[in-house]
């Protein structure tokens, strides 16, 4: 019930957000969702390189969420 409450399941398009990897999340963003994770081991920079580096940018996240709500609509 409590996450049904947090996570609707009537709300399809989501996105995960991780810095680490995605595992665990698929189950959270079902079918339609995307996750934006780092999915390897060992990249060496500054948090801000290495964020624009795996996506974490307001620009892919969006471009993301984007994409998971043209998944549900199709």
């Amino acid at each position: 019930a409590y996450r049904n409450s947090v996570i609707p399941p009537e709300i399809k398009a989501r996105v995960s957000i991780e810095a680490g990897v995605s595992q665990g999340w698929r189950e959270y963003v079902g079918d339609y969702g995307l996750c934006v994770a780092i999915e390897t081991f060992g990249a060496s920079a500054s948090a801000e390189i290495l964020f624009a580096k795996f996506g974490f940018t307001p620009a892919n996240i969006a471009a993301k969420a984007l994409e998971s709500i043209s998944k549900v609509k199709n």
